[in-house]
């Protein structure tokens, strides 16, 4: 089966001397082989492993490290210290590596040979000792690095390896995105404000608007040969009313909405953006506030954010790249509305239009129904109920001296009842570790209302993006407690403002 992420490759990169002597360095050689492919053979490890020669000097490690930041195709680097590797070799190139590092803590065997073990075993099977060396001029440094410990046929080794793969992808992803604003963001609203430099220096995305009349453009350059491929392929795909059908009294909306998502497509392909937003106060000359057309092009892995919000819209874009390949989605999504029962207390998550189905295995229903905001005409958007499964809801905010993500591990659930009146897609969750808790640990957080959900894409690989990209995360879990968070949220104001200088 092929690899998600089948054009990226991670090097692995093994560490050793020339104190050992040729027949000891060619065991080291067929041993790491084995290692890397077997990481390569996982089924839960989504980008190709590399294996390179053995690293025996710092001349060779850092031109392996710049190598490896000069090749587009690098998601990042592993690193093995097999046998003895004295750790000061490793400074220059540990200094000049520019994408992400996992160091791997394993040894070839997974149990002594006691009967038959000697020294020359010894010599060769030492990582026990030879990666804390490394370990400690990796923490001598400062170098950033994901730590996985264990024998590389656990499982669990594979699965976390796994993650950080996907976490590199998505520090991949937002250095590699450009990002159209269709105008700018919501008036008086807080949270969708954000520094776009500081942005772009730590996550690499490029943040830039352009005239909703420039989409207005393509929209009115698009061919009613086009219009018609894509309404028919609508019909095919999900349960479209009968007043949005050929022959229903509002068809003619639907083939707006048509023409509203093959015109955002390909605008967005013109200028090389794989992430986007809009805002229902800015819509210029558009008929509709985009729905489906967004709802569409979020589940071909656009990023997007709603009322201008870029940083969610970067957000969702590393969701989806992180996600790829696995069952679930990702979409923008909002705190909307609370049930309250006490004991069974639920979040009922939506937005105006734009929740992506791939958060739903169902048909969903193609409908239409007045906004009752932004003055423009009655918008066309499908609507579902997302699945039932665990999930994460992550939010990105801006806290002036630095950038703050916050994530809830949830339970996302069926709807306690049918919802025949609520036009839009949603999702009702159980918030980790109860809905109190977390509400309170949110708010604490100044966590944003416009959140990614991601039930593709777990915890632990925006734990890894996070820690790439040297950004603040604040997680709710199960584990999460009022005082421990509070006390959290305080030593981390402490933490972040002398890791950045006074």
């Amino acid at each position: 089966m092929s690899k998600p992420y089948a054009d990226r490759e991670i090097w692995f990169l093994t560490g050793s001397q020339d104190l050992y002597g040729e027949e000891t360095l060619r065991q080291v050689a067929e041993q790491s082989q084995e290692v890397a492919r077997a990481l390569d053979a996982s089924s839960d490890v989504p980008a190709n492993v590399v294996w390179k020669p053995v690293l025996k000097d710092a001349v060779s490690i850092r031109r392996a490290m710049l190598d490896a930041n000069a090749d587009d195709r690098v998601l990042g680097v592993v690193t093995w210290m097999h046998t003895f590797s004295p750790a000061k070799m490793w400074i220059g190139g540990l200094d000049q590596l520019r994408k992400p590092l996992l160091h791997l803590h394993t040894q070839a065997n997974v149990e002594l040979p006691w009967d038959t073990i000697d020294f020359d075993f010894m010599n060769l099977n030492q990582a026990a000792h030879g990666d804390r060396e490394y370990a400690y001029i990796a923490t001598r440094l400062g170098v950033a690095r994901t730590t996985v410990v264990g024998h590389v046929s656990n499982p669990a080794v594979n699965a976390r390896v796994g993650a950080w793969v996907r976490g590199a992808a998505g520090w991949a992803a937002t250095h590699e995105l450009r990002l159209a604003r269709f105008g700018d963001n919501m008036r008086n609203v807080a949270v969708t404000e954000g520094d776009k430099t500081e942005a772009e220096l730590r996550f690499g995305v490029s943040v830039n608007t352009w005239g909703v009349n420039d989409l207005v453009a393509a929209v009115d350059a698009v061919s009613e040969a086009d219009v018609d491929a894509l309404v028919a392929e609508y019909e095919t795909l999900y349960d479209v009313v009968p007043e949005l059908r050929k022959d229903g009294d509002r068809h003619e909306s639907l083939r707006y909405a048509a023409r509203q998502e093959i015109a955002l497509e390909t605008f967005l392909e013109s200028v090389g953006a794989k992430a986007f937003t809009t805002n229902f106060e800015d819509l210029g000359d558009l008929r509709q506030l985009p729905g489906i057309a967004v709802q569409r092009l979020m589940s071909k892995g656009y990023g997007f954010g709603a009322e201008g919000d870029w940083k969610t819209a970067v957000l969702v874009r590393a969701a989806k790249v992180m996600g790829e390949g696995l069952p679930g989605g990702a979409s923008l999504m909002e705190d909307y509305t609370y049930d309250l029962t006490p004991g069974s207390e639920r979040i009922l998550g939506a937005h105006m239009l734009e929740i992506c189905p791939s958060l739903t295995t169902s048909k969903p229903r193609v409908e239409i129904h007045p906004l009752g905001i932004g003055g423009k005409e009655d918008p066309v958007r499908m609507v579902f109920d997302a699945d039932p499964g665990v999930g994460v809801v992550v939010s990105l905010a801006d806290m002036r001296d630095r950038f703050r993500l916050t994530a809830n591990v949830v339970d996302v659930v069926a709807p306690t009842a049918p919802l025949p009146h609520l036009p839009v897609a949603r999702a009702v969750w159980e918030p980790r570790p109860d809905f109190a808790t977390s509400a309170e640990a949110w708010l604490t957080a100044g966590g944003a209302h416009h959140t990614v959900m991601s039930t593709a894409a777990g915890i632990d690989a925006f734990e890894i993006f996070a820690d790439i990209a040297g950004t603040e995360l604040l997680v709710i879990d199960e584990g999460t407690t009022r005082r421990g968070f509070r006390d959290q949220v305080r030593w981390n104001q402490v933490y972040y403002r002398l890791a950045q200088g006074l």
